[in-house]
């Protein structure tokens, strides 16, 4: 009987013979230091040989039918046979992993497999087949992990688009998708790419962070924690802004918390990422194109969509388009406590990008009116960084006051003060608050939390982080 086309002798109970390795005095004796360049070349070359004849001698039929850690158990037997048959010096160590990367080549998505399984990493980045990146506590660092070569990598790509049931090659150079746990995923191969295959990872996360874990990591101040959650209770608009990376979406779903168990909520998203916790969730993913360019649904159409579905509240992951101006509509039109995030470089250019989507949408529509529904449909927008510590905190916070002439007025609740910089790197500041009456005080009396909201604004205690 073989085993996955495995070889050619089996013990008596039908399972592969194991094989004797190489003798101990022959393996390196510190199998985990790095070998001298001789002996990793010649490490490389094995390899190679041996994922070769792995590949030529097992049966994918077969394969598919096992679980991932009975496959594993039978190349490592397929490794050590192969490593004695040709006669390679392989040690035990060297061996398993080389199973594992078989493994993964064949079922997962290779070198990037021990990364998604690694909860301190939340960004994976992909130059080519020599740089594999990632992000550690909001610090970018470059791995020791490779690709073979830029095929390896393509053929990584193709297995993420197949499984969502698209391709990336010459014709379709890009890809948006979403792994299985949640994970947004970007590809981009040439001639588009100058640098081979690359892919972007932004993973998903398993733990949600609330509040309590913000103050610790000392992204927020408790009175800030305070302020920002009677906001969200009280059904207030609100706008996350901020860069690539700087927590939009974490926050998101802290703010979320806050919505009570018994509304219906409507999430809009371009890869789902939110981790809401209410019972009445009913989430929407726009769709791409398919190859022939037809049937794309947009996160605008979902929003159209969503106005038919009688939400409480409507949450888009990330206004970036024409979505933008129905957005605006879906908030003046009963439905309070909406939330959104937008990529801008602070509050005042977060106004500025909206008003630019709502032109996209509708070219006829004066700028004044515009700023007019800007300024009915949001009450909040909440900028947040990622600084240069690694630590995403929540640098401005400022309501929309009204229309002062031609532009649209900002109040400011809650900034961020640098003060200095900690021994070990950290940076010292002040989430300061500026003890202004803001114009929806009569929203917060209306659910018993303006005396609450107002000692958040307190300046007599200012939160330090």
């Amino acid at each position: 009987m073989t085993i996955l086309g495995f070889g050619k002798k089996t013990t008596e109970d039908g399972g592969l013979p194991l094989l004797e390795l190489a003798p101990p005095a022959q393996a390196s004796s510190q199998p985990d230091s790095p070998p001298p360049p001789m002996r990793r070349t010649a490490v490389s070359t094995a390899r190679d040989l041996i994922r070769d004849q792995v590949l030529m001698r097992i049966e994918p039929g077969v394969a598919v039918r096992m679980t991932q850690e009975e496959l594993i158990g039978r190349t490592d037997q397929l490794v050590a046979e192969i490593a004695n048959e040709r006669r390679v010096l392989l040690n035990q160590h060297e061996q398993r992993l080389l199973a594992h990367e078989i493994v993964d080549d064949m079922v997962a998505l290779g070198p990037l497999e021990p990364l998604l399984n690694d909860e301190g990493i939340s960004d994976i980045l992909v130059n080519g087949p020599d740089k594999i990146f990632v992000e550690r506590h909001g610090k970018l660092e470059l791995t020791k992990l490779r690709f073979r070569n830029d095929a390896h990598v393509l053929h990584v790509a193709q297995r993420i688009a197949s499984s969502v049931g698209r391709r990336v090659d010459e014709s379709s150079p890009m890809l948006d998708a979403r792994l299985a746990d949640g994970s947004r995923v970007n590809v981009i191969i040439p001639p588009l790419s100058l640098k081979g295959p690359c892919i972007s990872i932004r993973k998903f996360s398993r733990t949600a962070i609330d509040f309590a874990r913000f103050i610790e990591l000392g992204s927020v101040s408790s009175q800030l924690a305070r302020a920002l959650e009677i906001a969200a209770r009280c059904r207030l608009n609100l706008i996350i802004s901020g860069g690539t990376g700087s927590g939009k979406t974490t926050l998101l779903n802290a703010l979320s918390r806050m919505i009570e168990q018994n509304e219906r909520i409507i999430t809009i998203e371009d890869a789902a990422e939110l981790q809401l916790q209410q019972p009445h969730v009913l989430q929407l993913e726009t769709r791409p194109p398919n190859v022939e360019g037809k049937g794309q649904i947009s996160q605008r159409d979902l929003v159209r969509n969503a106005l038919r579905m009688r939400p409480d509240r409507i949450i888009v992951g990330e206004v970036r388009g024409s979505e933008a101006f129905d957005m605006m509509q879906a908030m003046n039109t009963g439905h309070n406590g909406s939330m959104s995030t937008i990529h801008a470089n602070a509050a005042r250019d977060a106004l500025a990008r909206i008003e630019n989507m709502v032109l996209m949408a509708n070219l006829n529509l004066p700028i004044r009116a515009i700023r007019g529904q800007i300024t009915s449909a949001i009450d909040l927008i909440i900028h947040t960084e990622r600084m240069r510590d690694g630590v995403r905190r929540v640098t401005e916070v400022v309501e929309v006051a009204g229309i002062e002439g031609e532009m649209i007025s900002l109040g400011s609740l809650f900034t961020y003060r640098f003060t200095g910089e900690n021994q070990d790197g950290t940076l010292k500041g002040v989430f300061e608050p500026s003890g202004l009456r803001p114009r929806f005080l009569s929203r917060l009396e209306y659910y018993g939390l303006a005396g609450a909201f107002l000692e958040a604004l307190s300046p007599r205690t200012q939160g330090a982080a």
